[in-house]
């Protein structure tokens, strides 16, 4: 076999996870997904979430606790960390907790990150899980609340279906994200950049405008998305939450 670089090696493994062959209709099976519901975890991400996957027919949640780890992923295809604190959600299942989540994903299970989520899933801070090689730009956070405007990249749009182009999206203090330099995991792909932003509360003018808004990573054998706006709280977006959840679980939308 001639030697393929190992970004070739990291596209071919994308390639596998979202053009799988895999369909609902060959299995049958539903696809259960885990949805974090304890301290750090706020706003209006847990109700939406579950009332767009509720309508899907085939995916079936189960909120649950800190307390509840590991036990809860034992039979699970995803785990879903919604919007809030990132590091209360973190400190709150505590180092064991964390342990089992990156293990979960590391043998195959998959994980959505949606804002403070989004955070929870990068390197570099001490209660984070480290899923991928990301870090945040600045430590000042505090960007505000309001719509921006992102642009999918072609493999969003193959993921999501949604079309090319410019669209609106909540944002709320997302992270605003970096390689972290991590030699030890692929780089993440971009699935939509920002175009524009907010820079309110002191936090520096023009680092939101051209990063990544969305991206997807692989740790271990699982497949690891991140969306630091809303689609969940966006009109016309909240498809998107249902493709990222049947993609990083491993059932591709038919």
């Amino acid at each position: 076999m001639k030697y393929l670089p190992p970004r070739i090696w990291h596209l071919l493994a994308f390639a596998t996870l979202i053009i799988s062959p895999v369909t609902r209709a060959a299995d049958a099976k539903p696809i259960r997904v885990a949805l974090y519901d304890d301290q750090g975890a706020t706003g209006k991400g847990i109700p939406r979430v579950t009332e767009i996957l509720g309508k899907t027919g085939d995916i079936q949640i189960t909120l649950f606790k800190a307390a509840d780890l590991p036990g809860v992923l034992q039979d699970k295809d995803a785990v879903i960390f919604t919007g809030g604190s990132g590091s209360k959600q973190g400190n709150a299942i505590g180092e064991a907790g964390r342990a089992a989540v990156q293990h979960f994903v590391h043998e195959g299970g998959g994980y959505l990150g949606i804002c403070g989520g989004a955070y929870l899933a990068c390197s570099r801070f001490s209660w984070g899980l480290g899923l991928l090689d990301a870090e945040t730009v600045s430590s000042k956070w505090r960007r505000g609340a309001g719509q921006v405007q992102i642009e999918i990249t072609p493999a969003g749009q193959h993921l999501t279906t949604l079309p090319a182009g410019i669209r609106d999206i909540r944002y709320d203090n997302g992270p605003i994200i970096k390689p972290a330099g991590r030699t030890d995991l692929a780089p993440y792909e971009p699935l939509a950049f920002f175009r524009t932003e907010l820079a309110e509360h002191d936090t520096p003018p023009g680092a939101m405008v051209n990063t990544p808004a969305i991206v997807q990573g692989l740790f271990g054998k699982g497949h690891v998305i991140i969306s630091s706006p809303h689609p969940e709280q966006t009109p016309g977006m909240d498809i998107l939450v249902e493709r990222v959840v049947r993609s990083v679980a491993g059932h591709p939308a038919p």
